[in-house]
């Protein structure tokens, strides 16, 4: 596993506020104790309500900002799971069609009940994002144009009650990995794989 640096994900939760997020679109499905799709949802972000963007900000949030290389650490993609049918094309795929495929996703969503292991009702959260990367002069002062575009996606594990109200992220990842100030597709980042090791075999690490 390679490190992480703490200033490359404080940069990007500087951008995962009400006043300027960089999210467009969320998405996701609610799950039963025995890993049953209960629901789904699939929204563009500014159609929720403050009080509902709060709520997911909050959630996509704690990912990134989790403790760096301690909660959250860098993994790469085993390279047999990197072909067709992978969860590593799913990704990719994921952002490219920018989360509008429901068909797809509910194959995910399938997939991913049957193998994790919650304790009790959880949702699974997907926020589609992306950040201008502002340049940097030579003094390292950043500069008002891009770079390049970063665009990522977020997944998050929450346990959930019976009104789909979720509580802190159990489990998540970010990809592609967001380092030296740019995506590694090879590589991502996964919060609270101590915990939920079998998020590592879910994203074929």
């Amino acid at each position: 596993m390679g490190k992480i640096n703490r200033d490359d994900m404080l940069e990007l939760t500087r951008r995962m506020t009400t006043g300027r997020h960089c999210f467009h679109r969320t998405a996701g499905a609610y799950f039963d104790s025995e890993g049953f799709v209960d629901g789904t949802f699939n929204i563009h972000f500014q159609k929720l309500s403050k009080s509902e963007q709060e709520s997911k900000l909050k959630i996509a949030k704690a990912i990134p900002f989790a403790a760096a290389n301690t909660e959250l650490k860098e993994y790469p993609f085993r390279q047999d799971r990197q072909g067709k049918g992978s969860v590593w094309q799913f990704l990719k795929g994921v952002i490219e069609t920018e989360l509008k495929n429901d068909a797809v996703m509910d194959i995910f969503y399938e997939v991913f009940g049957e193998r994790y292991r919650g304790h009790g009702d959880y949702g699974l959260y997907f926020f589609l994002g992306n950040y201008d990367i502002p340049r940097k002069g030579t003094d390292n002062v950043s500069q008002w144009e891009s770079e390049e575009v970063y665009r990522f996606l977020i997944g998050a594990v929450c346990p959930v009650d019976s009104d789909y109200e979720p509580g802190e992220p159990e489990c998540g990842f970010l990809f592609p990995a967001y380092k030296d100030r740019g995506g590694m597709e090879d590589l991502v980042n996964i919060y609270g794989a101590d915990k939920h090791p079998e998020i590592l075999e879910i994203l074929g690490i």
